[in-house]
């Protein structure tokens, strides 16, 4: 392995770096590569809507009716879960869609929070709109819910 090292010296005339610069701030590098801002925020998918382990207890508590997600696997499912959720795990959602109604609300979970997110955004995709990503998953219900809930 080679490499070279060049002394530069200061150019006085710089717009940057001399003592009165003349660009003192970033360019707005959309515009400067050519993507139109409505293009831009075209492509950005919308934020996926949360709850956090705290409003879904607080849900369960008052008798709300609503479909309680599960989608990590049988042998996480076998190790921890959350009172009165279903399992279905994500590899396996696209195929058992007709298990589910698209009128029921869906709070989904999952170790984390990235899988669910990932089934939201699948479900959102065929057609459901009642959805909801537990914020932070069945191991922040394990850290503020219920402590008794192993974390694997």
């Amino acid at each position: 392995m080679k490499f070279r090292e060049f002394k530069v010296r200061k150019d006085p005339k710089c717009p940057v770096c001399s003592e009165n610069p003349t660009i003192t701030e970033l360019i707005d590098y959309d515009t400067f590569c050519g993507i139109p801002q409505a293009a831009a925020a075209e492509e950005a998918e919308p934020p996926v809507p949360e709850i956090t382990v705290e409003e879904l207890k607080r849900k369960q508590d008052a008798g709300e009716k609503f479909i309680l997600l599960d989608v990590r696997e049988k042998f996480e499912y076998d190790i921890a879960r959350i009172p009165g959720s279903k399992l279905i795990p994500l590899g396996e959602l696209h195929s058992r869609l007709s298990e589910l109604d698209t009128a029921d609300e869906i709070v989904i979970h999952c170790k984390s929070g990235y899988r669910s997110s990932s089934a939201l955004r699948e479900l959102q995709a065929a057609g459901f709109s009642k959805l909801w990503n537990v914020e932070g998953g069945i191991l922040a219900w394990a850290d503020r819910v219920d402590p008794t809930v192993a974390k694997y």
